[in-house]
Parts: structure tokens; sequence; C-alpha cells
């Protein structure tokens, strides 16, 4: 694969044992699921096989509800910009990262108390693309970690090691 050690978010919408089996113990699975009701029953087996396998567990944009399932931690979408989280009771471990697209978002992470803070969109082009020099320059601006979102592969995860990114987030990347 390659040499140099990065951090690994992999986003999933369904529980498959054999994706979840490809990983190493460097990822960390984040449950994204924005079109269906939470199936809490699901989400509890899919923390236990994480914890049997080794991988930290986060949920996406249900505080509450991680916190109530001693999950690993939360994942908070750029379009999340509530702070009720911060009056909230947490665990010491208790992880909370977010994503944004440009600087607004990222000083709204930061206020709401993220350890690390995706940038949207590295590689993917869309309407959130930044490439490598403008993702360089935004991600200047934070002291939080970063980590590079949107887009990443095989063919040019190596570029990842021009920026400051400690690591890396995506879905078919990891298929």
């Amino acid at each position: 694969m390659h040499k140099f050690l990065f951090k690994k978010y992999y986003f999933i919408e369904k529980f498959h044992k054999s994706n979840i089996d490809k990983q190493d113990k460097n990822t960390t699975i984040i449950y994204r699921n924005y079109k269906t009701k939470i199936n809490t029953e699901e989400i509890l087996i899919l923390k236990e096989y994480c914890k049997r396998k080794g991988f930290k567990f986060l949920l996406s944009n249900h505080i509450k509800l991680s916190i109530k399932l001693r999950l690993d931690g939360v994942y908070l979408p750029a379009f999340n910009n509530s702070f009720i989280h911060l009056s909230y009771k947490l665990r010491k471990n208790f992880l909370i990262i977010g994503s944004a697209h440009n600087l607004q978002e990222i000083r709204i992470k930061e206020r709401q108390g993220v350890k690390e803070i995706f940038i949207s969109s590295i590689f993917k082009k869309n309407n959130n693309f930044l490439g490598i020099n403008k993702f360089r320059l935004i991600s200047d601006l934070s002291k939080k970690n970063i980590i590079a979102l949107g887009g990443v592969s095989k063919k040019n995860i190596n570029l990842i090691q021009l920026t400051k990114s400690i690591g890396f987030a995506g879905i078919s990347y990891f298929k």
C-alpha cells in the first residue's frame, strides 16, 4: 500500500462485515445514514463488531445517541451548526470531529470543540472542490488537526503528503 501512516476514516451507510474486515487497525468507522431513520439495534451490533475488531466507531450527526450508546465519538457534518452539545457531559475520550468546506465553516467547527476537521473536497471535482493548493491554504488557517476528504483514491493518496493533513476520509477508497 503506502509506507507513511495516516489516520483513516471510512464512511459507511450499511453494515457489511466484508467491507469492514478489509480495513487495517488505523481505520475509524463512521456510520452515516441521512436517508432513513436510525436503527439503534444495527448501531449496537456495529459497535460491538467494531470493538471486537479493534476499530473506533463514530456516529454521524447524532451526538445524544452517540453519548447514550457509549460510542467512541461523533462526526458533525458541515451542515450541523449546533452548539448544544457543549452543555453535555462527555466521557473523557469521547471524540468529536467535523467537516467544513470553507473558512466560515472551519470557524464554526472550532467553536463546536471538534478535535479534527475534515476539509472537503481535496480531489473530487464538485461544488466544494479545492485542489491541493487551496486545500493547503485553507488548512493553514486552523490549528486543529486536518483530515483530507473528497475523491481520495489509491492513485492520488501520495499527494496528501504535500498537505498538513494527518489523515484522509472517504467511501470508495475503502471498498
